[in-house]
């Protein structure tokens, strides 16, 4: 399982491709890169003289970042910014985008992983800011060391077939499959970035150094610094190693670095179990969920379909993109990815819930696929993963094998004695103990850290922080955030009951007024610690029935298919620029590209229930809200119809079915 996926609004990023991360020597030039004492230490430079505007940029030969209104900045930097002897660099992006207005200094943003590419989200993440938070601040992302646009290191095939396999550990022969598979990947993986050299100097400590060099570069004093979820960890050790540089800290979805990875993993386990219970009592509230899951329990549901899975995976016909059919496995493994995969906002939940729901009526287990294969980017006509230049599982376990230290000896033993540290906790909690062997792969990972040593309690003396996390969190438990701030000198606690991983920047003004506020007049909220209101999971989107006989109008029928296509889960996380088809659950396909206006959709023969087939087109426009649907329609009576769901939310139905005319509004 990865640690700390990153899920911000809800969005899918696409960056740049870039060639493999280089070793090359460094340059005779003056360089904007602070030098190394023999003892490791930073040596102090001469600073770039602050100006009014982006002082520093413009002797950095930044460049457009690719669709995208920054700047890309390249930096080149020490591979080992610790050794003074080693002559080696490697070259680190940075996006940033000038203050419009008075300006007031840098606020940088670290994403989440470690894995994210930054910069990919550069333009969607300010899109969510107040407006005053860009008009007086350099926005600044980046793409830290090996990922994106500054290594671009990646080995998506390897991790595809290590996520799909089993995560089991309650048999010794599950155990020493499970170890094999990690041994695999680590192999597999180094293989497959093909750059082993990189892998002792990808840690966090390093990559800090990187923002601390475009820091001097930029010339200003201080800055900034918003880290999410992976980044709360970069962000904390950042303000360990250079507090005089930051005029303020906001961590959203905390680390509690003074964990071991076993304590760390161990209450993730336990958060993610928890917000599986929060989920299925949620359906339980919903008297439309409930009834969904056979009228029963939700809990009972996944107990069900849990306990048969146990047994042995299950077969099922899942429906191709290409059009037909094809015969497949679905394990209990693959159930706790889904599962565990769609954990981490209120839609995904209700998509699981749907999923679910789906099982529990008809045994139909096609949905709960489309969940499996999107969480895992996997091609769903041919199960290849499918590259992502914006995520790099090689970098996630590159800085986790660096930054946590485990159990000393051979591999072997280090394996044995971590599947020893899970015996409790598999006994104990009854969904995702599989997620407390996440780093498994460090065990057998090259030069990977044996030191257990923690970071010191961060106390952040001098500098402001908000210290932001949810409830349901399952990825970043709300208990580690608590720790932190109660260790801070000046630290506000910002807690969202319910809610997502990772809070700031989802339209929650309880939230983001805080932020915006500390960020624009130094005003910190009036109480330490500030409750919020949220929930667990977003409204629940009724299945289409399997019979079309069940539907009362042509209105009722194609609203019911608007919601069955925006809630398929490679429609709704969809990256909104690569040509896609899928596969519709009763035959036919559905294929979507992008346009100037929003997204083209094209439907040939397309049935979400037996007895109504749509063949024509559709476009969900972006301009005004609205969708739209121009299809023919067979089955039960055939007809020619123009569906809309205007930007308010009203729907409207006009054409011939069944031979008479139809004009319907709801």
């Amino acid at each position: 399982m990865k640690k700390l996926f990153i899920s911000m609004m809800f969005l899918l990023f696409l960056a740049q491709a870039c060639g493999p991360l280089t070793l090359v020597p460094a340059p005779t030039a003056v360089s904007t890169v602070a030098p190394m004492t023999p003892s490791g230490t930073p040596v102090s430079v001469t600073e770039a003289p602050v100006t009014e505007s982006a002082p520093g940029l413009e002797g950095l030969g930044g460049v457009p970042c690719p669709e995208s209104d920054f700047t890309c900045v390249t930096l080149t930097v020490p591979l080992n910014h610790f050794d003074s002897s080693d002559p080696r660099t490697i070259e680190v992006v940075f996006a940033i985008l000038p203050a419009t207005g008075e300006r007031k200094g840098m606020f940088v943003t670290a994403t989440g992983g470690p894995g994210s590419a930054g910069i990919s989200s550069a333009d969607d993440y300010t899109s969510y800011f107040d407006p005053s938070i860009p008009e007086h601040f350099d926005i600044v992302f980046f793409d830290q060391r090996g990922v994106g646009q500054s290594g671009g290191l990646q080995c998506v095939n390897a991790a595809a077939k290590f996520y799909l396999s089993d995560w089991s550990a309650g048999t010794l022969q599950e155990e020493s499959a499970m170890a094999e598979s990690a041994r695999a990947f680590s192999t597999d993986c180094v293989t497959e970035m093909g750059d082993s050299e990189m892998l002792s100097y990808i840690g966090t400590e390093q990559a800090v150094e990187d923002l601390e060099a475009f820091r001097k570069a930029i010339g200003d004093e201080k800055l900034w610094l918003y880290g999410e979820s992976y980044g709360t960890q970069y962000s904390q050790t950042y303000a360990a190693a250079h507090p005089d540089h930051l005029a303020g800290l906001i961590l959203d979805g905390t680390v509690d670095l003074t964990l071991s990875g076993f304590d760390f993993y161990e209450q993730q386990a336990r958060a993610f179990s928890d917000t599986l219970e929060l989920t299925l009592q949620a359906c339980n509230a919903d008297d439309i969920c409930a009834e969904s899951m056979g009228g029963g329990d939700a809990g009972n549901a996944y107990i069900k379909l849990a306990e048969r899975l146990k047994q042995a995976p299950i077969e099922f016909t899942f429906p191709l993109p290409s059009g037909g059919t094809i015969k497949r496995t679905f394990s209990f493994s693959d159930l706790e990815t889904s599962a565990s995969s769609y954990m981490y906002s209120a839609s995904e939940r209700m998509i699981f819930l749907r999923a679910l729901a789906a099982y529990s009526r008809n045994e139909d287990l096609a949905p709960m696929a489309r969940v499996l294969y999107n969480s895992l980017a996997l091609d769903p006509e041919t199960l290849d993963a499918i590259p992502d230049p914006t995520w790099s599982d090689a970098v996630f376990y590159g800085v986790e094998c660096q930054d946590y230290g485990y159990i000393s000896g051979t591999p072997e033993e280090r394996a044995n004695a971590y599947l020893r540290a899970g015996d409790k906790l598999d006994a104990s909690i009854p969904y995702f103990s599989s997620i407390f062997y996440g780093d498994m792969p460090c065990m057998f990972w090259p030069n990977a850290r044996t030191d257990q040593a923690r970071p010191a309690p961060l106390t952040a003396d001098g500098i402001p922080t908000l210290v932001l996390g949810a409830i349901a969190d399952p990825a970043t438990p709300v208990e580690n955030g608590l720790s932190v701030f109660r260790r801070l000198s000046d630290g506000y606690l910002i807690t969202q009951e319910g809610g997502p991983h990772v809070i700031y920047g989802r339209g929650v003004a309880c939230i983001d007024d805080l932020v915006t506020n500390f960020l624009i007049d130094d005003q910190m909220p009036d109480q330490r610690k500030t409750s919020c209101e949220g929930t667990v999971t977003s409204e629940f989107a009724a299945l289409a029935p399997l019979d079309a006989h069940e539907f009362a109008s042509p209105l009722e029928a194609l609203s019911s298919a608007d919601d069955e296509i925006y809630y398929l889960p490679e429609y709704y996380y969809w990256d909104g620029i690569t040509s896609t088809s899928v596969g519709c659950p009763f035959g036919g396909t559905l294929s979507f590209e992008a346009t100037d206006t929003g997204d083209a959709l094209t439907l040939t023969d397309c049935s979400f229930s037996q007895g109504f087939s749509l063949t024509g087109s559709g476009i969900n426009n972006y301009d005004d809200g609205s969708f739209a649907l121009e299809v023919d329609v067979t089955g039960l009576n055939s007809g020619t119809l123009t569906y809309t769901r205007d930007g308010d939310g009203k729907l409207y139905v006009t054409g011939t079915f069944g031979g008479k005319d139809v004009n319907l509004s709801e």
